[in-house]
């Protein structure tokens, strides 16, 4: 099977296209902007959780390990199940078990339940966005490209306003974010049941081995390995970054929240500039090498809360342009259907990449607050040697643009 197309050749037809799409499309992106709000929803109350509920940071870093383990493996399975069930199936089974399990997690006693329960919700999330995205491309008007910056835009709304909502409703209760998010993918789930039609099943099914096989492919193994060990970086700023502010839930998710805007209007706008101006792999060295450096000053800085405040905001920025373009990178990468090489991407840099926010929780009380953001820098500076160690298998990867 030959490689898909690069679709960031279409980028320059996207914007007269993005906004003129049919109902079911903005269902399902609807719905996309609830589900990554997940990632950051609980950042705000996490040392309300840790707090109220005697728990040490480790224990409660464990509700992005639980929630990241669990999305990681799913990933792999989601294939062989849309393709067997069919894509509205899916999303809607995967909304189905993210309402139940935010629920139960506002309903939890324990940060053992509540991290459970976010296994539950991993699930969840991994067949709803391992679906979404074809949906989205699927039903689109226009070109591939616009359909894909109407994901990213959605991602990055999620994003942002999930930390804004988390402290918001935080302030209140530590309970109140996750019930937000049931409330809100319910209404993600009708609009996707009452709106979604016309998108059939693929014309074969997945195979279930498809996607480790996809990592044969040094290219796909190379972007894998070097997103595992960025992702040291990104969630020790998502998961631990709370705890050395010292502020309110309201406080943390404000700043979350300008993080998130950042994210999103770089990787949207910025990313795509970057790439056709300079190139893919050397924007990625840069974004990566600029986020260590951020990372190395939130470690001297740690004592102060105006640096953490602007070094979290500005770190959006990176992220966000580093995102695109090596979701842009994984969609070249290796001669394989773009969703089995997501999913073998994917498998890679959550399930490595679960381990960070417990760690980041451990070191803090080992040895000190600035210990974390020691660590992640390294993550990512070995993320650099592991991107440059594989260049050679990535000479084919081109941002290319009318």
């Amino acid at each position: 099977m030959s490689a898909q197309p690069d679709v960031a050749q279409e980028f320059d037809h996207a914007e007269s296209n993005i906004l003129r799409q049919p109902a079911p499309v903005w269902a399902v992106a609807f719905a996309c902007v609830v589900a990554f709000m997940g990632l950051g929803l609980v950042d705000p109350i996490l040392p309300a959780i840790s707090a109220q509920l005697h728990a040490t940071k480790a224990q409660t870093e464990l509700l992005f390990t639980s929630y990241m383990l669990v999305t990681g493996c799913m990933m792999v399975f989601t294939g062989f199940i849309s393709t067997r069930i069919g894509p509205k199936y899916t999303l809607l089974s995967g909304l189905a078990l993210i309402i139940v399990f935010s629920f139960l997690a506002g309903r939890s006693h324990s940060v053992g339940q509540i991290v459970g329960f976010r296994g539950g919700w991993g699930l969840g999330n991994a067949m709803f966005i391992a679906t979404a995205l074809s949906v989205i491309v699927s039903a689109a008007r226009g070109t591939a490209a616009s359909a894909i910056i109407l994901y990213e835009a959605a991602l990055g709304l999620g994003i942002s306003v999930g930390p804004l909502l988390g402290g918001t409703l935080g302030e209140h209760s530590w309970r109140y974010p996750f019930y937000g998010v049931a409330t809100l993918m319910a209404i993600g789930f009708v609009a996707v049941l009452l709106f979604l039609r016309g998108v059939p099943k693929p014309a074969h099914r997945a195979s279930i081995t498809a996607p480790f096989r996809a990592l044969g492919h040094l290219s796909l193994l190379t972007l894998g390995l070097t997103s595992l060990f960025y992702n040291f970086g990104f969630f020790t700023l998502l998961g631990y970054g709370p705890y050395p502010l010292h502020m309110s839930a309201i406080g943390i998710g404000y700043t979350y929240f300008g993080w998130g805007i950042l994210l999103a209007f770089t990787s949207v706008f910025v990313a795509p500039w970057l790439a056709e101006k300079f190139g893919i792999l050397p924007v990625m060295y840069t974004m990566l090498a600029l986020f260590a450096l951020d990372l190395l000053v939130m470690g001297l800085s740690v004592h102060s809360r105006l640096t953490l405040v602007i070094c979290i905001i500005l770190a959006g920025a990176f992220l966000g342009v580093n995102n695109t373009v090596i979701t842009t990178a994984v969609m070249q990468a290796a001669p394989v259907e773009r969703p089995t090489a997501s999913a073998a991407y994917s498998f890679v840099r959550f399930v490595g990449g679960a381990v960070a926010p417990w760690l980041a929780g451990k070191l803090s009380d080992a040895v000190g607050p600035a210990m974390p953001f020691f660590i992640g820098c390294l993550g990512v500076a070995v993320a650099i040697m592991v991107l440059w160690m594989g260049r050679n298998h990535l000479r084919h990867i081109q941002y290319v643009a009318h």
